[in-house]
């Protein structure tokens, strides 16, 4: 796995267990960052930061986008994956958007149900294809 795709799953563990716990984000960054066990990657700060900070545009975008489907009624993993990958899709230029889907798609197969990744990558190439309209 490359350190993006670390970074990836990092910040998916930490965007996971802050809902669990029902905290911020961000609380339970700090607390990796401090614990350094394993040390945490800037792209994973990147990448919580980013969700944390838009979450709500993010969140509206999953619920009118994913048909047939509340955010309540995702699995949490599945709706984490998107967090993660719809902030990298529409907010970060960094990795071209192929990349980011294909990344975020497998760690739905890696983590989630065998129906994840199909809803992962159509929801997330739905954001692509409209990513040019899109009021961010």
């Amino acid at each position: 796995m490359s350190a993006r795709g670390k970074a990836r799953r990092r910040a998916l563990d930490i965007l996971f267990e802050a809902e669990a716990r029902d905290e911020s984000p961000l609380n339970v960054l700090a607390e990796r960052v401090q614990r350094a066990e394993p040390p945490v990657n800037e792209y994973t700060s990147v990448l919580v930061e980013g969700v944390a900070k838009n979450l709500a545009r993010i969140d509206e975008l999953l619920a009118t986008y994913a048909e047939g489907w509340t955010l309540e009624r995702m699995p949490a993993v599945d709706r984490n994956i998107l967090r993660g990958g719809t902030y990298e899709m529409l907010w970060s230029d960094e990795v071209p958007d192929g990349v980011v889907i294909s990344e975020w798609v497998h760690l739905a197969a890696e983590l989630s149900t065998d129906e994840s990744p199909h809803f992962v990558n159509g929801l997330l190439a739905r954001f692509k294809q409209l990513k040019p309209s899109l009021s961010l």
